[in-house]
């Protein structure tokens, strides 16, 4: 996991797999820059391999902390995989999702 700081947007980039072993060390660092005043994170899953529901929770808490803070969760660049696990467990419908970073950062 990489963060990068895009004008106020934190871009968070994972690379490999968010399951069970990965998730709880992206949750404390994701919780940091929440805690540090981030209110618009932007993930790009382009690199991401895999997704779990580990992973996916993880998702649901970030968006949730950041909607309580009047802030705002975008998702892009899914790959095949990433994207199947997203339209199987409803969570295509729960995110602002878009194809590419360049996307994402428009109008956030």
């Amino acid at each position: 996991m990489t963060v990068n700081d895009k004008n106020d947007i934190k871009v968070i980039a994972f690379t490999g797999n968010l399951e069970t072993n990965t998730a709880p060390d992206a949750e404390k660092q994701i919780n940091a820059l929440i805690e540090s005043g981030a209110t618009k994170i932007l993930i790009n899953f382009e690199n991401l391999g895999y997704i779990s529901s580990a992973g996916l929770r993880l998702l649901l808490m970030t968006g949730k902390q950041l909607k309580s803070r009047e802030g705002s969760l975008r998702i892009c660049s899914l790959n095949v995989t990433v994207k199947e696990v997203f339209d199987m467990s409803g969570f295509s419908m729960l995110f602002n999702i878009f194809e590419t970073e360049s996307k994402a950062m428009g109008g956030f």
